[in-house]
């Protein structure tokens, strides 16, 4: 297969949440909502979007980012 330049293909296997970094961004988030009840769906979406909001580029960054990712970044750059 002959892939496009601005794309670096990075193989992985079929099911492995743990590799996927929005699995570890709703982890990092999930964290506060632990043994709160909320009086409705909407008070839960509510929460959510306050903790999206308190998000920095920064917290993504380390929560989402992988070795991996970055090594095969670094790898392509050199190119």
């Amino acid at each position: 297969m002959r892939w496009p330049e601005n794309i670096i293909p990075l193989f992985q296997p079929p099911s492995a949440p743990e590799l996927n970094p929005i699995e570890r961004l709703w982890q990092f988030l999930k964290k506060p909502l632990k043994n709160q009840l909320f009086s409705s769906l909407h008070a839960l979406r509510d929460r959510i979007q306050e903790l999206f909001d308190q998000l920095t580029f920064e917290q993504v960054i380390s929560v989402s980012s992988y070795n991996f990712i970055l090594e095969a970044l670094f790898y392509a750059a050199s190119y």
